[in-house]
C-alpha cells in the first residue's frame, strides 16, 4: 500500500502529515506550489487536486481530495488507530456530524470574518462566527475534545485551526477554545508534523 499526501508549506496539508503521523503508518510526502492571493501563478502539474489546491491524497493512485473526505478516509482505513469511530460505533453520528460542521459551517465563518462580509441569515449554510465558537465553547464545558475524552480526527482539524487562529483578531476570546487548541496541539504528533512541513 502506498500513501502520497499532496502537500504545500504552510497549509491545511499540514495538519494531514499530522494526522498520518497520529495513525503511524508509512506514507509519502509530494510537493506542490498552490497560488495564492495577488499571485498570477497558474495550476502546479504535478498536483492532482482539480483547483490545484492542498491537501490532497492518492492510495495507490486512487485520488482523495478535501479535507473532511480525506479524514474521514484514513481514519475509516486505520480503525485501529482509533481516531475516529467505526460504523455502529455510538459516537460514529457525532463524529460525522463535527467533520460536515467544520467544512459546512466552521471554515465558512472564519472566511466571511475575514472578509467582513456578514452571512446572508436564511440562505446560507454557515452562521457568524460568534455562533460558531459559542456552539463549541459550551459543547468543552464538559469534556476535553468535541466527542468526549478521547481526541480524534475532527479535534485535529479542528483544534489546529483555533491553535493557528488563537490570537487573531478575528477570533472571538473562548477560555475553553484556547484550552482545548493547546491540549489538541501538545501531542508527539504534531510536533514531528511541524518538523516535515517544510523539511
Amino acid at each position: 500500500m502506498t500513501l502520497t499526501l499532496i502537500h504545500s508549506p504552510n497549509s491545511r496539508s499540514t495538519s494531514f502529515i499530522w494526522l498520518l503521523e497520529e495513525l503511524g503508518t508509512a506514507y509519502e510526502i509530494e510537493r506542490v506550489t498552490i497560488r495564492h492571493a495577488g499571485s498570477e501563478e497558474g495550476l502546479d502539474p504535478a498536483n492532482p487536486h482539480p483547483h490545484g489546491k492542498v491537501p490532497a491524497l492518492l492510495h495507490d493512485g486512487i485520488l482523495v481530495h478535501e479535507q473532511i473526505a480525506i479524514a474521514l478516509y484514513l481514519t475509516d482505513l486505520f480503525p485501529e488507530a482509533k481516531l475516529g469511530p467505526v460504523v455502529g460505533d455510538t459516537k460514529r453520528g457525532a463524529y460525522l456530524t463535527w467533520l460536515a460542521y467544520y467544512a459546512g459551517v466552521i471554515e465558512p465563518s472564519f472566511v466571511s470574518k475575514f472578509l467582513n462580509v456578514a452571512p446572508p441569515r436564511g440562505t446560507a449554510g454557515w452562521v457568524a462566527i460568534e455562533e460558531v465558537v459559542a456552539h463549541i465553547d459550551a459543547t468543552l464545558n464538559d469534556r476535553p475534545y468535541l466527542l468526549g475524552n478521547s481526541f480524534t480526527a475532527v479535534d485535529l482539524i479542528a483544534g489546529g485551526t483555533f491553535n493557528m487562529f488563537g490570537k487573531s483578531p478575528i477570533m472571538p476570546t473562548s477560555t475553553n477554545i484556547a484550552a482545548y487548541a493547546a491540549r489538541c496541539v501538545d501531542r508527539p504528533a504534531f510536533a514531528r508534523a511541524q518538523a516535515l512541513n517544510t523539511a
